[in-house]
């Protein structure tokens, strides 16, 4: 965000909330405390520098609204409907938010009506014919220690108009939807549909990638795991590429337009000494290209870790991008067989016998339970989300920013993309780390 651009933080409300929580009715006191203002914010930046020039210009000083329980609500939970769903790729932790939303609604606000939606955005349309699973404390005890997710899957566009015509039919009052920025932007337009009708239906986004790449959201769930579960796969590498002569381990992880898995995944296990990700170009041929680079390394230390992105390195390719997957992504070229390959035919091409092991662990990672850290994380995230939706609040994400959950208007997070800054802090002690310089070459003299 440039210094003085202004964004409309504003939270869309169904209308007035004159419901007394029942979270007052429960025999704790205490909890009266905790209630949340909804003049109480958070700063976008805390940068006193940009606050004094923001102040000096007359300009807003952007900020979020906490998250958290309103003292009045929206919704009587006694009538409420609510359905939850999750779409688009697995990811660690989805069965935690499922969970954390479920007993949320079901202990804190007494409400008895919870709908899982089965197969994603599939589960609403009627030619699919998938049955809606009643919600309750009894199936969803134990599943944060599964992987994947209990309600299931799927990728690519439905009717937005049919998915609320259903919404209508079930009588909800407030949808759930767990998913990453597709996911985000189905829920926009399922939002502004219901608005155009007229309805009462809260529309409450939870973000999800494993890519770490929801804009204006510092960290989302499942990233954490993931990071863990990488670094074993880098230990491996390492292993195996020590264990032979001129041993390569190239790893490829999930990362589509942004490095934060790769980049951070070397610094937690750093036994990496190339990172490529999509945020910073490279050569591949020439002195200072990553095949020259990597022979050096062998060169002096017999053995070298190459992590890379899946988006990294796609300039390297010859033709365009036509073919798109289910969920309308550009399908990008595999990066990880390409330079599997290329880095074979370079040192056979030079008679340098390698010992190369590619590894591919983007399945399993993402399918995986998570963590304990992304278990308390999920757990804060869907607790929120029940908070925001019972105060009649709609179409908005719950993030996490300067270290608080807070409301997100989706529309100033969906298609847009957060991304790794190749001169801020994370890339440059990538670079520190693994000491592989730029792998540019250097322009000829006097151009």
């Amino acid at each position: 965000m440039m210094l003085h651009d202004t964004l409309d933080t504003t939270i869309l409300s169904l209308g007035k909330a004159t419901v007394d929580s029942p979270m007052t009715r429960m025999g704790d006191d205490s909890i009266s405390k905790f209630f949340v203002s909804d003049n109480e914010r958070v700063l976008l930046s805390v940068n006193p520098f940009d606050i004094k020039e923001r102040l000096k210009s007359n300009a807003d000083i952007v900020s979020f609204e906490l998250a958290g329980p309103r003292e009045k609500i929206y919704f009587d939970p006694s009538k409420l409907r609510c359905a939850l769903v999750t779409c688009g790729g697995l990811c660690p932790g989805l069965n935690d938010i499922i969970r954390s939303i479920v007993l949320q609604l079901y202990y804190r606000y007494g409400v008895r009506n919870i709908y899982g939606i089965q197969y994603g955005l599939q589960g609403f349309i009627p030619e699919y014919g998938h049955d809606v699973i009643d919600m309750n404390p009894g199936n969803v005890v134990n599943i944060h220690e599964r992987g994947g997710t209990i309600l299931g899957s799927s990728r690519g566009p439905q009717d937005i108009e049919k998915v609320v015509d259903c919404l209508e039919r079930m009588n909800i009052g407030i949808l759930f939807m767990i998913g990453g920025d597709g996911t985000q932007m189905a829920a926009s337009k399922i939002a502004d549909t219901v608005i155009q009708r007229g309805l009462k239906i809260s529309v409450v986004g939870v973000p999800k990638t494993i890519d770490n790449d929801i804009y204006l959201v510092a960290k989302s769930f499942g990233f954490d795991t993931a990071v863990d579960v990488a670094t074993t796969a880098i230990e491996g590498a390492h292993n195996e590429a020590q264990g032979y002569h001129n041993g390569i381990g190239l790893i490829k992880f999930m990362g589509r337009h942004s490095g934060f898995l790769a980049a951070t995944a070397a610094l937690a296990k750093q036994d990496v000494n190339f990172v490529l990700i999509p945020e910073v170009n490279f050569d591949l041929d020439g002195p200072e290209g990553l095949l020259a680079s990597l022979k050096d390394r062998l060169l002096s230390r017999k053995h070298a870790v190459i992590v890379v992105a899946e988006g990294a390195g796609q300039n390297l390719f010859t033709g365009g991008h036509t073919e798109r997957d289910a969920s309308g992504n550009v399908k990008l070229h595999d990066i990880g067989i390409f330079l599997r390959d290329k880095i074979t035919h370079y040192f056979q091409s030079i008679n340098m016998e390698i010992s190369l092991k590619y590894i591919d662990p983007s399945y399993m990672i993402r399918s995986l339970p998570a963590n304990a850290n992304d278990h308390v994380f999920c757990s804060f995230l869907g607790r929120d989300a029940v908070h925001a939706g019972m105060a009649g609040k709609t179409k908005l994400l719950i993030g996490h920013w300067n270290n608080h959950y807070v409301h997100i208007p989706m529309d100033l997070s969906v298609g847009k993309r957060k991304q790794v800054a190749p001169y801020g802090k994370l890339w440059l002690t990538v670079l520190e780390a693994t000491g592989q310089g730029s792998l540019l070459n250097k322009p000829p003299a006097g151009k």
